[in-house]
């Protein structure tokens, strides 16, 4: 299957297989600063909209009344929500910013839901702490540094958004009918990544591929990825951090496979499962 093509694709596009509304840097709040999780969710609804009507016309390339009827939801977002917090204030007062994230994740599933979606994959939050753009800009105390170099406060603060984000899941199979959603640990999948890099094939696993400042992180907020005087792995394939954010093709390729073997999802329902109408 190829990619999803971007909801803003202006040349050529083909949603046959669905459509991306991801957009770089976004979070679930201010919820409607371009491009929060709202304001992709009602891009969506107009995208639904537009789709029924001109596939109505013979359109073609576009996803059909039926196909929305039976179309997989995948939401990943929370990570950018949690950087801010932790960037100016103490842990108990960002961890108190949580509740809000998770309420706009359920107004969004329960929004799409009432547009007649009923199969929704949630994705828990990664390891924050062990990006290399934390460990490197986060002024560090040697008691919040685990055994593996991240940065402990913030993994906990994942940890205890994907809590909230797992009983969510929880609370809405029990009040909406006729709906299946999946919640996935990518937590566990990153964080036994980074702790087991050297099995896994991969090196330097706190340090970006693409940056500046060469070791231990290779990140540098003012001279990042693509910058005048940043430089880039020779192997990209031996990095889990591409840019200090984001992870490279090799290591995305690594979590995607343990997304499909379903041992981290709940309840461990397998692809093949949504394909059916």
């Amino acid at each position: 299957m190829n990619y999803l093509t971007p909801y803003l694709e202006s040349l050529g596009p083909n949603f046959t297989n669905g459509a991306n509304f991801a957009i770089s840097g976004s979070k679930t709040l201010p919820r409607y600063e371009p491009f929060s999780l709202g304001v992709q969710s009602r891009q969506f609804f107009r995208f639904q909209t537009r789709c029924i009507e001109l596939t109505s016309k013979g359109f073609k390339g576009l996803v059909g009344e039926e196909d929305f009827k039976n179309a997989l939801f995948m939401i990943d977002i929370g990570q950018n929500d949690l950087v801010g917090p932790f960037s100016y204030l103490p842990y108990p007062q960002a961890i108190e910013k949580i509740p809000t994230f998770i309420a706009e994740i359920k107004f969004a599933i329960l929004s799409i839901y009432q547009h007649g979606g009923k199969k929704f994959w949630v994705h828990s939050t990664g390891p924050l702490g062990c990006l290399p753009q934390q460990v490197a800009t986060t002024t560090k105390n040697g008691s919040d540094i685990d055994q593996y170099g991240c940065l402990q406060s913030r993994n906990d603060g994942a940890r205890e958004f994907n809590k909230q984000l797992k009983a969510l899941c929880e609370e809405l199979r029990d009040e909406i009918k006729d709906v299946t959603i999946v919640y996935v640990d990518i937590f566990s999948i990153k964080y036994d990544l980074i702790a087991n890099s050297t099995l896994y094939g991969f090196e330097n696993p706190l340090m970006a591929c693409c940056g500046y400042g060469g070791p231990p992180y290779n990140f540098d907020p003012k001279f990042q990825c693509t910058a005048p005087g940043s430089s880039v792995c020779e192997d990209g394939s031996k990095y889990i951090s591409w840019d200090g954010v984001h992870y490279t093709e090799a290591a995305n390729a690594f979590v995607a496979s343990r997304i499909l073997s379903t041992d981290y999802s709940t309840p461990p329902l397998k692809f093949d499962f949504f394909c059916n109408p």
